[in-house]
């Protein structure tokens, strides 16, 4: 049995490859989601009308025919289920038909080159849209859940990126496409079909990912700060990656918090603090520094952690004497996570010098004694931080 999977363009009329036609043309059967199979049904072929790859796998599995066309939106490579369906139909004869993608498409209708665009799907997800933005110069968002193009242009706003020039592109290639374009705070209210694109264009990007932010760029309060050289050292052994999940237990004013979002450009950082005011701080920060990946929880650990993803990394900067608690709730279900923990009393050292041991993570401890300076009538005199201790947790 010989299977093609075609990616159809978005209309399966101009934007469909020739390559494309002819295997739809010679296949005995076309399989795909509804949208995907109408343009085709003058052919007079048997249709099996499903997107499901354990549906569409079953029907391959038990037919009797020859050849048959899967159809896919787009292209078979741009978050597609082709790679979903290849798997269920490992060993059988597997053709790809590359498409044109809608990001194709809306670019060269825009007069955009997309080799330097960051790509992210939406598509039943609430996703890191500010963020994204924020980092990148362009970014093309693909759509199909809750998320419009107005709630894209709000959280744009919302973060304080109300001009950056925004492109929406509905119901692309067909008679009634559309593509408006404008600034984010133009387009709030803008309505318009639900099948569609947007690009998002920032003339200045972030440039790097910050470490050991100045203390002075935070909102302050009358909460705990992790200080900039303490933070600095922590992120250091912290590692967090770019789709990481992350803990920041005890968060503050939220300034570890934002620089895990920074690192986590495609993952999530939720902050949990037992003080309002403190939760209070993190939310206001994460909008400051454009991070929509920061999740704010006001509650106590590890009460508060039941709900929440299994994380990549957790950083403890405060655990009211409940850090063997957030550790049972961080190593659960086999998951093994990098541990940091920041203390300034021996108390606290000892109780995570021992939580971690019990856990069976391999520890290791650093102090820092950081020192500024601070201007005394015509000297620089040294002023010292508090020491403050430092443990990873490992796995042996």
């Amino acid at each position: 049995m010989k299977i093609y999977i075609a990616g159809i363009g978005m209309d399966g009329g101009k934007t469909l490859t020739a390559e494309a036609r002819k295997a739809i043309e010679t296949a005995d059967i076309l399989i795909g989601a509804k949208r995907m199979t109408e343009p085709f049904e003058k052919l007079g072929k048997t249709v099996f009308v499903s997107w499901k790859a354990d549906e569409i796998a079953a029907c391959i599995k038990n037919g009797s025919f020859g050849t048959a066309a899967v159809l896919m939106s787009g292209d078979c490579g741009f978050f597609s289920g082709a790679e979903k369906l290849k798997e269920r139909l490992d060993g059988y004869d597997i053709e790809i038909i590359a498409g044109i993608s809608s990001p194709v498409y809306l670019c060269a209708k825009l007069g955009l080159s997309w080799q330097d665009m960051k790509f992210v799907s939406l598509h039943g997800t609430e996703g890191n849209i500010a963020r994204n933005v924020r980092r990148h110069g362009k970014c093309f968002f693909l759509l199909g859940g809750d998320i419009t193009p107005a709630g894209i242009c709000g959280r744009l706003c919302e973060y304080g990126m109300d001009s950056v020039t925004v492109h929406i592109g509905a119901r692309l290639s067909y008679t009634d496409e559309q593509i408006i374009s404008g600034t984010a705070g133009e387009l709030v209210n803008v309505q318009c079909d639900p099948l569609c694109a947007v690009i998002t264009e920032n003339p200045e990007p972030e440039k790097l990912v910050r470490r050991g932010i100045p203390d002075g760029e935070f909102i302050r309060g009358n909460v705990p700060m992790t200080k900039a050289e303490i933070r600095a050292v922590s992120m250091s052994k912290l590692c967090v990656c770019e789709s990481d999940t992350v803990w920041d237990i005890g968060c503050g004013t939220g300034s570890v918090s934002v620089e895990c979002a920074l690192a986590a450009n495609d993952g999530t950082v939720y902050a949990i603090d037992e003080k309002d005011t403190a939760a209070g701080l993190t939310a206001q920060n994460a909008v400051r520094f454009g991070c929509d990946n920061i999740r704010v929880i006001h509650g106590q650990a590890p009460e508060a952690l039941s709900d929440l993803p299994r994380p990549d990394k957790v950083f403890i900067g405060g655990a009211g004497g409940n850090i063997g608690g957030i550790l049972d709730m961080a190593l659960a279900d086999n998951n093994r996570p990098s541990i940091v923990i920041t203390a300034v009393s021996l108390e606290t050292l000892n109780e995570a010098v021992i939580s971690l041991k019990e856990h069976g993570l391999a520890v290791n401890v650093t102090q820092i004694s950081a020192v500024r300076t601070r201007k005394a009538g015509s000297h620089t005199m040294p002023d010292p931080l508090n020491p403050v201790f430092i443990i990873e947790g490992t796995v042996r």
